[in-house]
């Protein structure tokens, strides 16, 4: 069992293994560049989409639903500190988005977003795409964070679970940026070895998000709801309107839909 493995270990060593994992799957993803030029746009759209259902159910069954039961315990009603955190998290997410430029994929050079800048269109998708990793590698490390504080409403089967989850999710990521970047014209390896590299961040995140809980323990329902703030932010602001771009969005509707039910699933039947 993965339980049995990740136990001994540090809760700040588990959350760096499953961050690894994640950006693993992100390299995964993104080395589907060595076998096709091209990705048929309606599979991107329907993973795109499957990932964004994925990002949604996480956000609640393995963030906010815990960020409330552990609120309970405290002075303060049980839905003011997820809600408090939620809105953060979706606000330093848009402080980020507004500050680093960045161009997502599909989208032109006039569509740039953050402060001016001369960087190249290559640079600017993966800019785009580490950006959103932040979250991911944060919830994560909270939740590993969570199962040490010892509270009822965690334990590291979910934290495990929602490794998972993302990782299943970071592996159509990994084939969106590495996909446009091979259509700028680079390289099958350049254009691996920076798809790769855009998930660098979730491993240092989710290291950062496991330590801030451990230090300070009465922030965590905040936390969880940190985490889920953020993701949200991203699939609205990304994975969504994204998925929605090449003329499939029935496809991608479902793929949400089918994502979201694989997160639930998971969640529920073995976290």
């Amino acid at each position: 069992m993965i339980t049995d493995i990740l136990s001994p270990f540090h809760p700040v060593m588990q959350a760096l293994i499953a961050g690894i994992f994640t950006w693993g799957v992100t390299a995964l993803g993104a080395a589907a560049v060595f076998f096709v030029k091209e990705i048929n746009r309606k599979l991107l759209d329907t993973m795109l989409g499957f990932a964004a259902g994925v990002m949604i159910a996480a956000s609640y069954w393995s963030l906010l639903a815990p960020a409330i039961e552990m609120a309970a315990e405290g002075p303060l009603p049980s839905w003011l500190p997820a809600a408090i955190g939620f809105i953060l998290g979706g606000i330093f997410l848009r402080g980020i988005d507004a500050i680093l430029p960045h161009l997502h994929p599909g989208f032109p050079m006039t569509e740039v977003e953050g402060v001016p800048t001369a960087w190249e269109r290559s640079t600017l998708l993966i800019f785009a795409v580490t950006l959103h990793n932040i979250p991911e590698g944060l919830a994560v490390g909270v939740a590993f964070g969570a199962v040490a504080a010892g509270l009822p409403a965690s334990s590291i089967s979910a934290a495990i679970v929602l490794a998972i989850g993302i990782g299943i999710q970071n592996f159509p990521e990994g084939m969106a940026i590495s996909m446009p970047l091979r259509r700028e014209g680079m390289s099958a390896m350049k254009s691996f070895w920076y798809g790769q590299l855009s998930g660098i961040v979730e491993p240092i995140s989710s290291v950062i998000g496991a330590s801030v809980v451990l230090i300070a323990r009465p922030i965590l329902p905040y936390a969880l709801a940190f985490a889920a703030g953020a993701m949200i932010f991203v699939v609205v602001e990304e994975l969504i309107p994204e998925s929605q771009q090449g003329g499939y969005s029935d496809l991608a509707t479902m793929g949400v839909m089918f994502g979201f039910t694989v997160m639930m699933v998971l969640d529920v039947a073995l976290g």
